[in-house]
């Protein structure tokens, strides 16, 4: 067990890619602290991985309150003492066009998916200074392709890649490795969440959430990529592609992501 007696923090872990994270870094010795916006959520997470024999705790937070993020750091090191590994996972999608977005959702976005990694990885970051631990940002290809009708989930995935490439830098020379995953289209319960233009959920997935990798397969790449301290992680041969073409041919990518965009299911340009 690679991880044993590690304590890994996931924010945003009562589903999803987050959940399947905590899983296999618990199967892997990993301590874990999960957070969760849904009391209720939490507790059957939290249950569930502990009758899998994984050591959980679980910690009530939003991801976009600085407050609560401190919390959780604290919370942690009172419980295990330690922090040597921080998976900011904690997020939210949108869909809607920027002229009919309210700028409310923006903000939203903007404070979960990238504020929230900002204060988490600020309050776990004097922990993992000293256990030259591992800080993960899990983005998305949107870090580095932007797609329509998702400008407020692309800014904020630009901005996460862009935050963590530079605290990267900051902290290589004192022994702390910084990961930033791209998992690409996935099989989660991101896009029933995502937000519309005034804020609602979108409820059904516009995707055939089938053809897309599972969480659990995204989670297991993410672990071997921490073990093996690697700089990106970019899942999915269209994901790696499509990194790929954007840095050689970003004009011609511009009408790729339209056209490929515009079939989507109640597509916003038909």
């Amino acid at each position: 067990m690679k991880l044993k007696d590690k304590v890994v923090i996931i924010t945003g872990a009562t589903s999803g890619i987050g959940e399947a994270c905590a899983l296999v870094f618990g199967q892997e010795g990993a301590k874990v602290v999960i957070t969760g916006r849904n009391a209720d959520k939490l507790q059957k997470t939290e249950e569930r991985l502990k009758g899998l024999g994984i050591e959980v705790f679980g910690v009530l937070a939003d991801a976009a309150s600085e407050s609560d993020n401190e919390k959780m750091a604290k919370a942690t090191i009172d419980k295990f003492g330690k922090i040597d590994v921080l998976i900011n996972n904690a997020g939210i999608s949108m869909r809607a066009l920027f002229e009919a977005l309210d700028l409310s959702v923006f903000h939203k976005v903007m404070n979960i998916n990238f504020w929230g990694a900002v204060y988490a990885t600020k309050y776990c970051l004097p922990e993992i200074l000293k256990s030259k631990g591992s800080i993960v940002g899990i983005s998305s290809i949107n870090g580095y392709r932007g797609t329509p009708a998702r400008t407020a989930y692309t800014a904020s995935k630009y901005a996460m890649n862009g935050f963590f490439e530079s605290l990267r830098t900051e902290v290589m020379k004192r022994g702390v490795h910084v990961l930033v995953a791209c998992p690409g289209f996935t099989a989660s319960n991101i896009r029933n969440n995502a937000l519309t233009a005034d804020g609602g959920s979108q409820g059904e997935s516009p995707r055939d959430e089938g053809e897309m990798m599972t969480a659990e397969e995204v989670a297991n790449a993410i672990l071997k990529a921490v073990l093996k301290k690697k700089r990106d992680l970019v899942l999915t041969g269209q994901g790696k592609l499509a990194v790929f073409l954007n840095k050689w041919i970003p004009g011609i990518m511009d009408g790729i992501v339209y056209n490929h965009m515009a079939k989507e299911k109640d597509s916003p340009f038909k």
